[in-house]
């Protein structure tokens, strides 16, 4: 499919989204709240606010920060106006939205957070180390930051995070959560050694990985070791494996940062999880409200097909799928999805504008 015709699909998405929304006629209009070009000058990193503390229904302590738009220079946030909640991927960082961050900044309501175990987050058992525990963190994130109405936007993980929040927590869309996004992500069907070891060939997941995740846990130390000594060789698998085109060394140097910095025994606390997700048949939720599916087309971790799939079961979803990017879509092509977000945005507070 051409680039004009994927953009053609979204707009369909769009217009069924606005439809049910109780909006019908709004159109894609090249919306414009973010600026969208705001962290290109902005050191990768960089961005913070006060730290705050969510507790988790399993007291673990969650690191969360938020953007008041009056304290970058925009109008004071009242109770009817949206908050953004953003949940970053596996062996990320909230930083990770480094982009998405800038672009918002006075102009939304944002909040961001460390997901258990990653991040300044602190560690979390690894009997809780599951895709429905995340659900639960993320609704008791939006309880404690959120006081109206949210979108809640997901990266791989987050996206994940978000799926499950829908199956667990259905009761919140519609009204709390009036819009939503998924990024890079899937809700089953994925070789769980895509995440861990992308670069083995498609369907070396399976057991194989899954032993060599358990024996390398036993000797974590070591091998966090190895990850610092083989830093050249790292750097060359990120950008082979996160990113679908040529980007700045900065931005691969960044991804590898965040990945370098999560202890493995905290990945492999994690992996098992990927093997057993199984959440198509728990999308209704997300039906309810306008929710965007964004993915690049050389997404070698989940690849477009996964989100092609959610588009389907999902709907009036739309479909934004980014010719040539990887999974890290929300670096590599940030204006895109950026943009995105901005109609989602739109469409999500014309929703709740309708909701009795």
């Amino acid at each position: 499919m051409s680039i004009k015709g994927r953009i053609f699909g979204t707009v369909v998405g769009a217009a069924g989204l606005a439809a049910a929304a109780g909006a019908v006629g709004i159109a894609r209009q090249n919306r414009v709240i973010g600026n969208r070009a705001a962290g290109e000058q902005v050191e990768f990193g960089a961005l913070h606010s006060a730290r705050r503390v969510v507790v988790t229904d399993d007291a673990v302590d969650l690191h969360v920060e938020i953007d008041e738009p009056e304290e970058f220079g925009g109008a004071p946030a009242t109770d009817d106006d949206l908050t953004v909640v953003f949940v970053h991927g596996y062996s990320l960082n909230l930083d990770s939205w480094h982009f998405q961050r800038a672009a918002y900044r006075g102009q939304v309501r944002t909040v961001f957070y460390d997901q258990r175990s990653h991040g300044r987050s602190a560690r979390s058992g690894e009997e809780h180390c599951t895709i429905e525990q995340l659900g639960h963190d993320l609704r008791r994130v939006i309880e404690h930051t959120v006081p109206g109405r949210c979108v809640v936007v997901g990266h791989s993980m987050g996206g994940m995070s978000v799926i499950s929040l829908a199956q667990q927590h259905p009761d919140l869309f519609g009204d709390t959560v009036v819009g939503a996004a998924l990024i890079s992500t899937t809700a089953g069907g994925l070789d769980p050694g895509r995440i861990l070891f992308p670069m083995l060939p498609l369907g070396l997941g399976g057991r194989f990985v899954g032993r060599a995740v358990r024996t390398l846990d036993r000797g974590h130390k070591v091998v966090d070791l190895a990850r610092v000594w083989g830093h050249a060789v790292a750097d060359v698998v990120t950008d082979r494996y996160a990113f679908g085109d040529d980007v700045p060394a900065s931005h691969v140097e960044f991804v590898y940062s965040m990945l370098n910095a999560t202890p493995f025994a905290v990945v492999a606390d994690f992996y098992p999880a990927f093997a057993t997700l199984d959440h198509f048949d728990h999308l209704e939720p997300l039906s309810r409200v306008p929710t965007s599916i964004i993915c690049g087309t050389e997404d070698k971790i989940t690849s477009v097909g996964h989100s092609r799939k959610l588009h389907s079961k999902i709907p009036g979803s739309s479909l934004l799928e980014v010719e040539g990017a990887g999974h890290m879509v929300l670096l590599e092509r940030h204006k895109e999805v950026t943009a995105e977000l901005d109609d989602l945005i739109s469409l999500a507070q014309a929703h709740g504008e309708e909701q009795p």
